[in-house]
């Protein structure tokens, strides 16, 4: 039951993030039954955890609907600090997997704090900017402070190390600033700034220095450094125009490392293949059309650019991940929003929507104050 004082909801949204989380589960399925099978002994293993996830993501989703946008507004500098603070306490307390000290583990399931930073700096960014209007043109008084707040949520992230959530949190703290208004030359000048340090960063570490060399050409290297890379390209090389059929995936078969993970979309273009792929992307297109609308036809400024900020980090996410899976970028860790196997990331993904969700439904009630007839 809609809300007496809030218009209908984007009934076409909510059926795209549906279908995106559905196709979700089937992919994690049919990508993890080896794995599953070998390490777990039940091919049901990571899809239920999964599963489990998307029923609480869906509670989130439609609690975060109902929540109003004015609220997350009031809550930025609470929801800030405690992202600092669960980026501190995971340094500290947190498991190492892999080399990285990311997780909290609660009863079985992971928790990454990272994840629950990309939503707490879009927040913060967007209450900010609101509040400074025209200061954001001034650098000193308008983007030094908010800069500080994220550089110390990126310097956390990156003490774990995490890359690619600071790659991908500048690129949208950097597309939510641009939006704002402020100088072009500023960004310009902290782009260029940030180049240096991008670099140093990509080569300060032999596996990173090995991801890059990888990029640069998998098949020198195919049995060490190039050959996750070479394995999805395989993958998507054998799925060709019709794929080879749902579940019928070679690669996934121990060929393929993280094939449920952050190269679920390998296992997608292999057994789905080009046909398959393109209805795919149709679906997610469709999903950023209907978020970036809802930002768009926003007329308070918070919710606008907080609507704008959570669909570019699904954007962002989304073609990093495709693009790092077919060689087009670096390797750098980013699941696919929806898809990839991850609780903390579906999570996010449908607690942003619910957001989403909520400004759409804002923005009818205010059309059908014009329009009553309708």
């Amino acid at each position: 039951m809609r809300d007496a004082n809030r218009g209908r909801p984007d009934f076409l949204l909510l059926l795209l993030t549906c279908m995106l989380v559905g196709f979700g589960l089937t992919m994690i399925f049919s990508a993890s039954t080896p794995i599953a099978m070998q390490k777990y002994g039940s091919f049901w293993f990571f899809v239920h955890r999964q599963a489990l996830f998307a029923v609480a993501g869906l509670a989130l989703m439609f609690s975060f609907m109902r929540i109003p946008v004015s609220f997350w507004k009031k809550a930025a500098p609470f929801l800030i600090l405690v992202s600092l603070l669960l980026l501190g306490l995971v340094l500290v307390f947190g498991t190492k997997i892999n080399g990285a000290r990311r997780w909290f583990i609660v009863a079985g399931f992971n928790f990454q704090p990272s994840e629950f930073a990309k939503f707490a700096i879009i927040v913060y960014l967007s209450a900010m900017i609101g509040k400074k209007g025209e200061r954001i043109r001034s650098f000193l008084r308008g983007l030094l402070p908010m800069l500080i707040m994220v550089g110390a949520n990126l310097a956390m992230i990156m003490l774990q190390p995490d890359f690619g959530t600071v790659l991908i949190l500048f690129l949208i703290s950097g597309a939510i600033v641009l939006i704002s208004g402020a100088r072009l030359g500023h960004l310009i000048a902290l782009g260029l700034g940030f180049i240096p340090l991008l670099v140093y960063l990509s080569v300060s570490k032999s596996y990173r220095l090995k991801r890059m060399n990888a990029f640069v050409d998998p098949f020198h290297d195919a049995s060490d450094s190039g050959y996750q890379l070479v394995q999805s390209l395989t993958a998507l090389g054998h799925g060709g125009f019709t794929g080879a059929g749902l579940g019928r995936s070679i690669q996934k078969y121990f060929y393929l490392p993280e094939a449920h993970t952050d190269f679920i979309f390998a296992v997608v273009g292999e057994e789905l293949g080009f046909i398959g792929v393109s209805g795919f992307f149709l679906v997610y297109f469709l999903f950023l059309w209907r978020a970036f609308l809802a930002a768009y036809r926003s007329s308070e400024p918070f919710a606008a650019m907080l609507g704008m900020g959570i669909a570019t980090m699904i954007a962002i996410q989304f073609l990093m991940n495709v693009g790092a899976v077919t060689g087009s970028l670096p390797v750098t860790g980013v699941p696919l929003p929806f898809i990839s196997y991850g609780g903390t990331s579906l999570l996010l993904c449908m607690a942003c929507t619910g957001i989403l969700l909520g400004i759409a439904r804002d923005n009818n009630r205010r059309l059908q104050g014009r329009h009553p007839e309708s």
